[in-house]
Order: C-alpha cells, then sequence, then structure tokens
C-alpha cells in the first residue's frame, strides 16, 4: 500500500540521474522500497531489515531485487550507508513527497483542517554525549548536534497541594501541527531539545500558509497547552487567519494572582476577570476580602452569551437575572435601569489578547475544543511506538529530520491509502489487511 502510494517518483528519477554510467548491482529503487519495508514492518536497524530479507523471499520480490539471486541480491551493510548518505543530499524532495501526501489527503477529505493541534515532541538521542571522550571529531557514536531539553509539568493534588514534576532528555523535538479529527500531520519541524515550543508555532503556520493555504482556510480551531500561551500567537491566529485559539493561559499575575481585577477600573463597578480569563460580577458584598478560602466566594461568573465577531467583544449577562443569582449589589451596579434581561457586559479582545479571546474561556464549547488536542499526544505515541523512535541509532540533526520525515510521509500514505479504498476506520493502523 505504501509503495503504491508515496510520491517517490522525482527522488528516483534524481538519483537514478546521478548514478547514471555506474554499476547498478543494487537498484536504487528496490534498496529504497526495502527502506520503507523496514519502517512499515518496525525493524529497528538496517541489520535487523537485511535480516528479513535474506529470510523472506516474496519481501525481496516486493521490493524489487533479483528473484534469481536469492538472499545473495540483499545489499551489503555499506551500500545502505552509501544511499542513506545520497538521500540526505535530497531532504528537499523527501519533504516534497510530505507535501504532495498532504494535498492529497485534502482533495480525499475536504474537511481536513478544520480542527488542528500543536505540540512537540522530545526525540531522545543515544548517542554519547559530548565531552563523555576527548575527541572533537565525529565518530558515528556520539551525537554532536544533540543537547538537553527540558519540560516541566505542574498541577494541584485533590487535597490543594501543588506538585510539579521535571522532565530532562538530551536529543531532539519534533513540533507538530496535526489535524485534530483524523490524527493525521499536517507540519513539522526538527530542532535540537533545548528550543522553546513557543517560536514554532507561527513557523508552522506560516508553511501551511505557503504551502497548504487550503487547509488554513479551512481551519477553524487551533489547541494548545500552555507552552503556546502568547499575546502574538492569539493575535495572530484570529486577525491573520481567522482561527480561533483554544491555548492553556498560564497565570502572569505576580501581585495578587488569585485576587480578581476591576474589568473597567476608571470607574467603581462590580465586574471584575481573574487571571484565567473569567469574567466574574461582585454579587456578594460579605465582610472581609473573602468569605472563607476561597478569594472567589464573593463572586459569581456572568453569563456568557457569545461572541459579537463584528464588534470584536465578547457578551457576558448579569448572573442574577440569568440565573437567578442572589444579588446585594443592585444599587452599585445601577441594576434598575436596565431591562428584564439584566446588565449586559461587552468586553473586548483588546482589553488583553492572552486572556480574552473569539471563544472565550470557561465556556463548555472552550473546553470541548480542548479536549481536543490530545490528538496530537496520540500522533505522538504513534511516532514513538509504531515508527521505531523509542530506540533508534539516529546521530545528528540532518538524519534525525530525514528520519522524521520519512516517518511521516509513510504515516500519511498508509492513510491516504485507506481512505483511497473506502477504509477511513483504519487510516491510522500502520498494518492492516489490504481491502478485499
Amino acid at each position: 500500500m505504501v509503495l503504491e502510494t508515496v510520491p517517490d517518483e522525482t527522488l528516483m528519477l534524481t538519483l537514478e540521474a546521478q548514478r547514471m554510467g555506474r554499476r547498478d548491482d543494487y537498484p536504487l529503487r528496490a534498496v529504497w522500497n526495502s527502506l520503507l519495508a523496514g519502517l512499515v514492518f518496525q525493524h529497528p536497524s538496517i541489520e535487523s531489515l537485511r535480516r528479513e530479507l535474506r529470510r523472506n523471499g516474496e519481501l525481496r520480490q516486493v521490493c524489487g531485487f533479483d528473484v534469481f539471486g536469492g538472499a545473495n541480491a540483499v545489499p551489503p551493510p555499506w551500500v545502505y550507508t552509501r544511499f542513506l548518505k545520497k538521500l540526505l543530499g535530497h531532504l528537499d524532495l523527501v519533504d516534497a513527497m510530505f507535501e504532495q501526501l498532504v494535498k492529497q489527503l485534502q482533495r480525499e477529505l475536504p474537511d481536513l483542517g478544520t480542527r488542528l493541534a500543536v505540540d512537540s515532541k522530545a526525540l531522545r538521542s543515544f548517542g554519547r554525549k559530548p565531552g563523555q571522550d576527548k575527541r572533537e571529531l565525529p565518530d558515528g557514536r556520539r551525537d554532536i548536534d544533540a543537547d538537553w531539553g527540558t519540560k516541566t509539568y505542574k498541577g494541584v493534588r485533590e487535597d490543594g497541594t501543588a506538585w510539579e514534576k521535571i522532565k530532562r532528555w538530551f536529543g531532539y523535538k519534533v513540533h507538530l501541527v496535526v489535524d485534530a479529527h483524523y490524527e493525521l500531520p499536517l507540519a513539522y519541524t526538527v530542532t535540537r531539545a533545548s528550543a522553546n515550543d513557543s517560536p514554532e508555532l507561527p513557523k508552522l503556520l506560516d508553511h501551511l500558509d505557503r504551502t497548504h493555504p487550503e487547509v488554513l482556510e479551512c481551519a477553524k480551531h487551533l489547541s494548545a497547552d500552555k507552552a503556546y500561551d502568547s499575546t502574538d500567537h492569539n493575535e495572530q491566529l484570529w486577525e491573520t487567519y481567522a482561527i480561533k485559539p483554544v491555548i492553556d493561559v498560564r497565570n502572569c499575575w505576580n501581585e495578587q494572582p488569585h485576587q480578581p481585577r476591576q474589568l473597567f477600573p476608571d470607574r467603581v463597578d462590580t465586574v471584575f476577570y481573574t487571571a484565567q480569563g473569567r469574567v466574574v460580577c461582585r454579587c456578594r458584598d460579605l465582610p472581609g476580602p473573602v468569605n472563607g478560602p476561597d478569594p472567589l466566594d464573593n463572586y459569581e461568573p456572568m453569563a456568557y452569551q457569545g461572541f459579537e465577531a463584528g464588534r470584536g467583544t465578547l457578551k457576558y449577562r448579569c448572573p442574577a437575572t440569568a440565573r437567578g443569582v442572589p444579588c446585594t449589589q443592585r444599587d452599585l451596579c445601577n441594576q434598575g435601569r436596565h431591562s428584564a434581561y439584566g446588565r449586559v457586559v461587552r468586553v473586548p479582545l483588546d482589553r488583553d489578547r492572552r486572556l480574552f479571546t473569539p471563544l472565550a474561556r470557561h465556556s463548555k464549547a472552550w473546553r470541548r475544543e480542548y479536549n481536543k488536542r490530545t490528538s496530537v499526544e496520540r500522533v505522538n505515541s504513534r511516532i514513538d511506538g509504531s515508527f521505531g523512535f523509542e530506540r533508534h541509532t539516529i546521530r545528528g540533526l540532518k538524519k534525525m529530520r530525514f528520519r522524521v520525515s520519512l516517518a511521516l510521509a509513510v504515516m500519511l500514505a498508509l492513510a491516504l491509502s485507506a481512505v483511497r479504498a473506502g477504509r477511513h476506520e483504519q487510516m491510522r493502523s500502520l498494518v492492516h489487511p489490504r481491502a478485499a
């Protein structure tokens, strides 16, 4: 299925033109096909693949090796070494295969890209770290391109105590934009492990805009975790691409981080907002700054009424009239001046682009869209488990880029083949039976 779907003709013609006039003991197309077979059948190394080729005559035939040569038709290790070096000189053609597959999938699946998710994934290097020996030149065992990456996870336990977990690894990162519904990659970059996640998002969006503008035109939401929380990201997604950002927010209030702030500080009012972007109303005026341990005991969330795109505002309604919440502050907010519908508050996005987005935080729609972010984690899991990145022998940034690009191209090729066969439920399966 992969051999029939991968658009590798340009790459093969380029390599064959370079070999023209030289010995052709081991056909380039056969060696290339065997590399793809190694990915599909999850061989962890070239030697593992060669052992399978020597044993499996049918696989040799499918790849295109000499049928009458038997096990002797399998290339020796040095042939694969030289072939991989040649492929590294044509990374642009390997990347082009991935882009072609995205275009073909978009034609088969018109709603591809409606919901996007972005995240990064650690790619460990198992080579020697720099400084572990006295040699300065690369020797094939050290990884002089890789460096150390750190990711911190924080949360609160059920008993209210905080927890923190720090993950460190030596190697690289792959930054992915995936379709959150079909769980398929649409764009990617590979960096050293120390690279920050946030600066990669504009690069990925710009790449999609140049190569697949139809995908961005289809996109409605983009979900991401706190690592991508940024005023610039939220503004670019909505103003440039008309995509609603669904990005978790960090608490950046250093002074009184848990105390709400006035939404309209230029006047006495009962409407406040929190560090998490929730708009609340001070409906009660109980003694003290708070009633008990929660600083929001005196406040009630205002009723969210939707986003007004023409005005660029979020619309909220008085909780006392919307939900029947008891209110002791009617005189302060001049409630009597309003109709039975209650007071309406419009919050412009420009008030704080980090906190106020076209899809209001704490709304049910926001939580529903944010839950779709886990799709990128499942893609990451397939990269590790199905495509062999949990344990590998890859050394160097350029080789890692090639290996990631090839793995993602095979992932899309299998999905495209399944879609064309009418078996959409199998588009995320690495190996499955051919349709009858």
